[in-house]
């Protein structure tokens, strides 16, 4: 079982709560589908600290990491992952596309407009029932 670390980055105004998704390069496993800010942990990293590298990795920001949001445990055909999503926000900088195809700031009911990777389906159920945590 792979150990997977993953942000739920939240952008608030007057208006609405709006989230992070980023979209998977072509090339990759599940290439294409939509995701949150994340990947594996390496050995010695804190959940935590593995997912402030890959947000700087992978989008150039500092994150401040919160609290843990959900754990899923998912297989898929070629590997297992057990994923930890963790609430975050942007202390410094401003996401680039430095890894993923596309990105994009979603609000709940945009969320069924985007093809998901399987392993977040439990985490998007949790969204649209209960809103973004606050």
């Amino acid at each position: 079982m792979i150990n997977v670390v993953a942000a739920l980055i939240l952008r608030r105004n007057a208006e609405k709560t709006e989230m992070l998704i980023c979209q998977r390069p072509a090339k990759k496993a599940r290439g294409l589908l939509w995701e949150f800010v994340g990947g594996k942990v390496e050995t010695g990293e804190t959940p935590q600290e593995a997912l402030v590298r890959e947000c700087r990795e992978e989008l150039g920001v500092i994150v401040a990491v919160g609290e843990q949001y959900m754990e899923v445990v998912h297989s898929y055909p070629d590997l297992t992952v057990r994923l930890s999503i963790y609430r975050a926000e942007i202390q410094e900088g401003v996401p680039q596309l430095l890894e993923h195809n596309d990105l994009q700031w979603v609000t709940p009911t945009d969320i069924s407009g985007f093809a998901f990777c399987p392993a977040d389906e439990n985490v998007l159920e949790r969204i649209r029932t209960e809103g973004l945590p606050l």
